[in-house]
């Protein structure tokens, strides 16, 4: 990827939800940049020091409905010193929740694992029912590098939390991204495959074999997916259409994996209940494959069935050049800098 830390740092996370009505899309910053810089920059993030090592930890959860369980993850989140909760979001036609934190090395650890251990124990994957793929009641973890840190020490810690996981709470692991043990596990859509009802025959596969753990699924919890990647876009295309048959035809003209853009992983599902249908995106290089790129594919798409895109998404935090990339693209901004043009990135 092109993304370096240095890179993240200056971009750094800037939570906003894409409202897209038509075009161009229009942003919502739900963060004072200015201020969450200074934050960072002259105080500590919760028992963090200036010059510690920060690393980002977006664990995604499988459930979006119980708001009792949701609130148990939040207040875990939230008890463990050297981390601090910048975000979490829940969906309930997706039956999942995704955390965002950002900790000291040791902070980060143990809040990822605390959290695991909570959702273990409330969460019962045998009774679970949502639009997302999933395979674990903590369906999968990734560690990001983000300020003094390096991608291959994510991936040490991202081992030590997996042991950790499946020593204490017997909980099968498949390491992926960048701490993958194979080239096909570092495609989470592949380790993924199958979801909670198919893990127990997958796992018998000699090429399915856990990295951590025996052969057989954690009746409750299922498995789980850890790793360290670099930063990623959640991207939601919402349809004006109840057919999903739709959005998944055209999630498969845009994903990667189906020949469309490299970075771009999609699905097609429906939000039963607003009655529409939605392309569900993780772009995991937003440089690589930018954010108007799909739109605008999927926009055209859409057309040929007689469809219109009434709003997008962005779940969780992202970074600032996702977004200003999108501008920059539907303003027709000529010889823009972003590094030199962007106040906020002379300020960090």
């Amino acid at each position: 990827m092109k993304n370096s830390t240095g890179d993240i740092q200056k971009s750094w996370m800037i939570f906003a939800k894409i409202e897209v009505m038509n075009n161009p899309i229009v942003t919502h910053g739900n963060l004072d940049l200015l201020s969450f810089i200074k934050t960072i920059k002259y105080t500590n993030l919760k028992g963090c020091l200036i010059m510690d090592k920060l690393i980002e930890c977006i664990p995604n959860f499988s459930e979006g409905k119980n708001q009792e369980t949701i609130d148990g993850l939040v207040e875990t989140a939230k008890s463990v010193q050297g981390v601090t909760l910048l975000d979490h979001s829940s969906d309930t036609n997706h039956n999942r929740s995704v955390f965002t934190l950002v900790g000291n090395e040791d902070g980060i650890q143990e809040v990822a694992f605390q959290l695991v251990k909570y959702a273990s124990e409330n969460i019962d994957m045998t009774k679970h029912e949502g639009g997302h793929p999933r395979m674990g009641a903590t369906d999968v973890v990734p560690f990001v590098p983000i300020k003094n840190i390096t991608a291959e020490e994510c991936v040490e810690i991202s081992k030590k939390v997996a042991k950790r996981v499946n020593d204490e709470l017997n909980i099968p692991i498949f390491l992926y991204e960048d701490s993958a043990s194979t080239p096909a596990r570092r495609n989470l859509a592949k380790v993924r495959k199958g979801q909670f009802e198919g893990m127990p025959e997958k796992l018998l596969q000699d090429e399915w074999a856990p990295d951590y753990g025996e052969r057989k699924i954690h009746p409750t919890a299922g498995v789980t997916a850890i790793g360290a990647r670099m930063p990623l876009v959640a991207f939601n295309v919402n349809l004006d259409t109840d057919d999903v048959t739709i959005a998944k035809k055209i999630a498969k003209i845009v994903r990667g994996s189906s020949g469309g853009f490299k970075y771009c992983k999609g699905i097609g599902l429906m939000l039963e209940d607003r009655n529409i249908a939605q392309v569900s995106m993780n772009m995991v290089n937003y440089e690589g494959t930018p954010l108007y790129r799909t739109f605008e594919t999927i926009k055209f798409e859409a057309k040929r069935y007689g469809v219109n895109i009434i709003g997008s998404e962005v779940i969780g935090l992202t970074p600032a050049k996702a977004l200003v990339d999108v501008a920059e693209y539907y303003l027709q901004v000529e010889d823009f800098d972003y590094s030199k043009q962007v106040l906020e990135n002379h300020l960090i």
